[in-house]
């Protein structure tokens, strides 16, 4: 047991629960029950050598509840973690790419702000400017559309703001807070674990004590007969007894923590997994409004387009020439030859 737990002042230390050794190793684990059971920190699973098949509690589904009870190695100690901080590393890890991909939003939309606002800015450059006929009311519209383009990418970035960025921002913000609580809850209950579990092993040995006293008294009498050793026995089977009692019902408090712990793992990790989900679906949403979006942008920067094509279409070259000479003409009279 003193592999098994940390002990301070006589008393169990709950902080030492996070240290125990990993799954598979031979000091936290003990056999009984004719080698049908094996504990393993703590938690009283079936033999392997004499397990019967057990119904997963959500077959077909890969269910959090079905598979996350055992202890696995810390990656990152010489410790190991629960099933159920897998969970929650899980749980956590999901929340941070939510913030990321929010920080990604806010790059987008940065981009898109400068896109814009260089845009405009273009617009505004007088280059060109003085092109004249068709092709000048073509060449300004050109520019014209820089600005309605600039005004798409702005509603564009307003609406990332509001509608993805915002939302991935705001969602679950207490997120933190409540996996804190529920890591609380379940880690007290396999440190009630530990500590009746310890007092089932302490139980275990009196019992072990009390009978191997009982056995010595009774090859004593088969040696020698007295009265004095008769009351010996008589005192040695009371306690022997007594310290059976000992051992069932801390065996019974034992198993009722289990119980508790196994109800509490099952019901929040299904929390857990229906928390996954609406996470997933949540980004998934917003990630279509992104590409609804930047398609109505798409579409919205064509039909800035259209005038423009259309005023190119209507370029003439010929009406140009006609226009500007009609404007510009210093005299249609002919030079001619002179006469004597």
């Amino acid at each position: 047991v003193t592999s098994l737990l940390s002990f301070s002042d006589g008393g169990f230390d709950g902080a030492s629960f996070f240290s125990l050794q990993c799954p598979g190793s031979t000091s936290p684990t003990r056999k009984h029950n004719k080698e049908t059971t094996v504990t393993i920190n703590c938690v009283t699973f079936p033999s392997p050598a004499c397990m019967p098949e057990q119904q997963l509690l959500k077959p077909s589904e890969w269910s959090y509840c079905d598979y996350f009870w055992a202890d696995k190695k810390d990656p990152q100690g010489n410790g190991c973690i629960t099933g159920f901080e897998v969970l929650l590393q899980k749980q956590l890890k999901g929340k941070q790419m939510q913030k990321e991909m929010a920080e990604f939003i806010r790059e987008r939309i940065k981009i898109e702000e400068e896109y814009a606002k260089n845009l405009s800015k273009l617009s505004q450059i007088p280059l060109a400017s003085q092109e004249e006929g068709t092709l000048g009311e073509a060449w300004a519209q050109l520019k014209k559309s820089l600005a309605d383009e600039a005004e798409v990418h702005l509603k564009f970035s307003s609406k990332l703001q509001s509608e993805v960025e915002k939302p991935f921002l705001t969602f679950r913000e207490n997120f933190k807070k409540d996996m804190k609580r529920l890591d609380h809850h379940i880690a007290d209950l396999r440190k009630q674990m530990v500590g009746r579990y310890a007092a089932v092993e302490k139980a275990r040995k009196a019992l072990a004590d009390r009978q191997k006293e009982l056995e010595l008294k009774t090859q004593q009498l088969e040696i020698k007969l007295s009265n004095k050793i008769e009351e010996d026995i008589k005192k040695a089977r009371r306690k022997s007894t007594q310290a059976g009692d000992d051992l069932m019902r801390c065996v019974d408090l034992y198993n009722q923590s289990q119980s508790k712990w196994f109800e509490e793992m099952v019901t929040t990790s299904l929390e857990l997994e229906r928390l996954e989900v609406e996470r997933v679906e949540m980004i998934r949403q917003h990630l279509c409004q992104y590409t609804t979006l930047r398609h109505e942008t798409d579409m919205f920067n064509q039909s800035t387009m259209e005038p423009v094509d259309q005023l190119l279409q209507c370029v003439d070259p010929t009406k140009d020439r006609e226009t500007w000479v009609r404007e510009n003409k210093t005299g249609e009279i002919r030079p001619v030859d002179i006469e004597i």
